[in-house]
C-alpha cells in the first residue's frame, strides 16, 4: 500500500492510500488536489473516509462523489452532520477497503463525534497506519471546540496505546509550531530538540513532517506526557490553578497553547 500526503489549503494534508490501481482518500476538504492526484497516478477512487465534520475535511465531498467507483461509499462519524450521505461509523466498527481492514475508534474532544481509523496490518511488513484527523497532531492536539478536556485525555490515551511503530497521519502541518510550544514546556527534552532539527530540515526541502509515529509522539508531545513531572510543573507555573491530575494538566496545556505565539 502506498501512502501519500496530498497538500491542500495552507497547511492541510488529505491522505491518500492506494495499491497502484485503486485508492481511498481521507478527509478531502478540497476536491481539486485529490482529483489531480488520482488523474496523475491513474487511480480509481474506491472509498472516502471522514473523521469529523469541519469544512476543511468535508468540503470536497460533493465534488468527489461522481468519481467514486460503482458501489464505493463514503464512511463517516455516526453522530456528526455530513454534507453528503455517509455510512455511519462508531467505535468497534470495521470496514474493508482495498483488501484492507480498518478499525474505527471514537476520539471526541476536538469535535463531539470525532472518529479515527486504524489500519493494523497493511501487509508486506509495513507499519500500522492511524488516520486521526484533528485529534492528535505531531507534538500537539486539536483545540477543544466541542469536547471536554476529559474526553480529549481519554482519546489521546487511547491513541497513545497503539503500537509504537504506528504511523500517525494527522491532517495539518502544524509540527514546527507545536514543537516550539513543546520546547517551552520541556526545555530540557532532548527528543524535542532532535525532532525539531529533523523537521526544520524537512520543511526547508518542502517535505512533510508527517507521518509521525506513536513512539515519537510519546517522547515529544506534551499532551501525551501529562503525567510527567516536568510537564505538570510547567503547566502549574504557567497557571497555578492547574492540579496534579492529568486532566487538569491537559486542560492547562490546551489553554496555554491556545494563546501561544
Amino acid at each position: 500500500m502506498n501512502l501519500i500526503a496530498v497538500p491542500a489549503f495552507t497547511d492541510n494534508y488529505l491522505w491518500l492510500l492506494h495499491d497502484g490501481r485503486s485508492a481511498l482518500v481521507v478527509d478531502p476538504g478540497d476536491a481539486a488536489p485529490v482529483k489531480e492526484t488520482l488523474r496523475a497516478l491513474g487511480l480509481d477512487l474506491q472509498g472516502i473516509l471522514v473523521t469529523h465534520h469541519h469544512g476543511d475535511h468535508v468540503g470536497g465531498l460533493r465534488e468527489l462523489l461522481p468519481l467514486l467507483a460503482p458501489g464505493a461509499q463514503v464512511w463517516g462519524p455516526a453522530t456528526e452532520a455530513m454534507p453528503v450521505p455517509v455510512v455511519p461509523l462508531r467505535e468497534g466498527d470495521r470496514i474493508e477497503l482495498l483488501g484492507q481492514v480498518f478499525e474505527v475508534l471514537d476520539v471526541p474532544g476536538h469535535t463531539a463525534g470525532h472518529i479515527a481509523f486504524v489500519l493494523k496490518h497493511p501487509g508486506n511488513g509495513d507499519a500500522p497506519i492511524l488516520f486521526c484527523g484533528d485529534t492528535l497532531f505531531s507534538a500537539g492536539c486539536g483545540r477543544l471546540f466541542e469536547g471536554t478536556p476529559a474526553q480529549m485525555l481519554d482519546s489521546l490515551t487511547k491513541l497513545a496505546a497503539l503500537p509504537g511503530e504506528t504511523r500517525v497521519c494527522c491532517a495539518h502541518e502544524y509540527t514546527l509550531s507545536n514543537l516550539r510550544f513543546a520546547r517551552t514546556v520541556e526545555p530540557q527534552n532532548e527528543a524535542v530538540a532532535r525532532h525539531e532539527a529533523w523537521c526544520l530540515a524537512r520543511r526547508e526541502q518542502s517535505l512533510p513532517t508527517l507521518p509521525s509515529t506513536i513512539a515519537v509522539e510519546l517522547q515529544i508531545n506534551p499532551f501525551l506526557r501529562c503525567e510527567h513531572a516536568e510537564v505538570r510543573a510547567a503547566a502549574q507555573r504557567h497557571d497555578p490553578s492547574v492540579t496534579a491530575q492529568p486532566v487538569s494538566v491537559l486542560a492547562g496545556l490546551r489553554r496555554w497553547k491556545n494563546d501561544f505565539r
